[in-house]
């Protein structure tokens, strides 16, 4: 098993005909993702990827002719909620925004409405998800991944990239790595993530990746003391030296008072078990000093 892709899983590229939508589209293609379709609207009819994928005008046009379930979407901002919720509305469960630069504000009703529908949305800003071996969706290169029983939840793309290359070089495998973005509003939070990877027979013990800004870490570590307890955990904070009221790299990576503060984090995470790294290249060792022996 995995959590929210593997390789039965039907993707559909919002901007497959574009500039990264066409260049990471191939790369997951590449990987051994079933990438099934690709929506931009007025090219309905055409193929891309070197005639590999067949293109559509909508979603719903998508889902109707390949049975598509899963969405990644590499549309500007501008376009980017109306993309979330018209893969909602054509039954898309799991849907991958990498979009950046999209204001709270219109992705407010938009996570409501994929909420209503039934649907997941990981995102925005994200790098997208892999599962090892089977499929990856969105930007994460696969070649850093080992096959594993690791689940990784990040809210940052590259320190995921370092962290993940760093778990493969040390023989550390990944069940799912997933990144959920960096907004202030995301449809897919770290507990969130916990409960997906605690529902998986095989995730043996989990990295959690965190920056200051926001209580996400301090409520998926509350979480975890409880239902996690005897749970192989390591994490890593990203900006400890960070200024107070400085937006450090993402929109929610603000520190206001004495909440969001790379402190606080630490010490929610170790309260709950969790072991926390100085540097990513610590956490295989802090995994297996924690007792994860795969």
């Amino acid at each position: 098993m995995s959590i929210l892709i593997d390789r039965s899983s039907r993707v559909v590229v919002h901007g497959l005909t574009g500039r990264e939508g066409s260049f990471h589209g191939a790369a997951m293609l590449d990987y051994g993702t079933q990438v099934v379709a690709g929506m931009t609207p007025g090219k309905g009819g055409q193929t891309a990827l070197d005639g590999r994928v067949p293109v559509f005008d909508t979603v719903a046009d998508a889902v109707r002719e390949t049975g598509a379930d899963t969405s990644c979407i590499f549309v500007p901002a501008a376009g980017a909620p109306d993309a979330v919720t018209e893969a909602a509305a054509a039954g898309i469960k799991t849907i991958f925004c990498i979009t950046e630069g999209i204001p709270a504000l219109d992705m407010i009703p938009a996570v409501e409405l994929v909420r209503a529908a039934g649907a997941r949305l990981i995102g925005p800003n994200c790098p997208g998800a892999t599962t090892p071996g089977q499929a990856k969706v969105g930007i994460i290169p696969g070649s850093i991944h080992r096959e594993g029983r690791v689940g990784v939840v990040s809210r940052s793309g590259t320190l995921t990239y370092e962290a993940v290359q760093a778990m493969s070089d040390a023989g550390v495998g990944q069940s799912t790595c997933v990144g959920i973005g960096g907004d202030p509003i995301i449809g897919t939070t770290f507990l969130d993530a916990l409960l997906l990877f605690a529902g998986d027979p095989e995730t043996d013990a989990i990295v959690l990746i965190g920056e200051i800004g926001g209580a996400a870490e301090e409520t998926a570590a509350a979480w975890a003391a409880e239902h996690l307890r005897d749970v192989p955990k390591a994490a890593f904070i990203a900006g400890r030296t960070a200024p107070e009221g400085k937006r450090m790299g993402h929109a929610g990576a603000i520190i206001s008072g004495s909440a969001g503060t790379a402190t606080s984090k630490v010490e929610a995470l170790e309260a709950a078990g969790f072991r926390v790294a100085g540097s990513p290249t610590e956490l295989p060792q802090l995994l297996r000093d924690a007792g994860y022996r795969g």
